[in-house]
């Protein structure tokens, strides 16, 4: 399974990226915000500074929910490095958009998913990742993995080359449970990534062994 870091924070990716276990990275504009970037100029360089640092995909969301302004925006991002995927809204110009862009050879990830309907679509318009939100989910009390289950039945059924790019991981479970369903990609905050690496047991047969060392 791939990892991408989900933020927009130049030094958690460089620290994601320096673990060596780092695939991509996902953004969205509240992320961007959060960092205090803002104006195209300004949102369009971050996009590149990220691509400088990490070797996979990074995703750019559009902000138009209009065929024709996110088709623009689109295109606009695309060019601003090899490595950036579109991402493109569940809605139904969305859908027409990922449609478009497939036919073009531009690489789409299909955002805000929560059924698999929707995620069915995305496949079928060729967006190249579906991103079912799990976390979100769980806030309404529905099993966000469920939804991952049933996606990766539907694509292995029809041989769906789209890849189910698991987001609002949360923590280390919610990561641990996605590779056991089969999900492709999972993008989430570094401390997630990070909780991966705690055990007692590891904790406590270091302190022994360096103890031991010690005599």
């Amino acid at each position: 399974m791939k990892f991408f870091i989900d933020t927009a924070n130049l030094a958690q990716i460089k620290e994601a990226q320096d673990m060596g276990v780092l695939d991509g990275v996902t953004t969205n504009p509240t992320l961007m915000a959060k960092e205090g970037i803002k104006g195209e100029a300004n949102i369009a360089k971050h996009y590149v500074d990220i691509c400088t640092i990490v070797t996979g995909d990074v995703s750019a969301e559009v902000i138009a929910t209009d065929f024709e302004g996110m088709v623009r925006e689109g295109e606009l991002l695309a060019k601003l490095h090899k490595q950036i995927v579109v991402k493109i809204p569940m809605i139904r110009e969305g859908v027409k958009a990922i449609k478009y862009f497939s036919g073009k050879g531009i690489r789409t990830n299909c955002t805000l998913v929560f059924s698999a309907g929707q995620a069915l679509l995305a496949a079928k318009a060729g967006a190249t990742y579906v991103s079912p939100f799990i976390g979100r989910l769980d806030d309404v009390s529905t099993d966000g993995l469920s939804l991952i289950e049933d996606i990766r039945i539907i694509y292995d059924n029809y041989g769906y080359k789209t890849q189910i790019l698991a987001a609002s991981v949360r923590h280390p479970m919610h990561i641990i449970n996605c590779a056991k369903l089969g999900a492709d990609v999972a993008t989430c905050p570094l401390t997630a990534i990070l909780a991966l690496l705690k055990h007692p047991l590891t904790d406590s047969g270091l302190a022994q062994f360096l103890a031991d060392a010690k005599k």
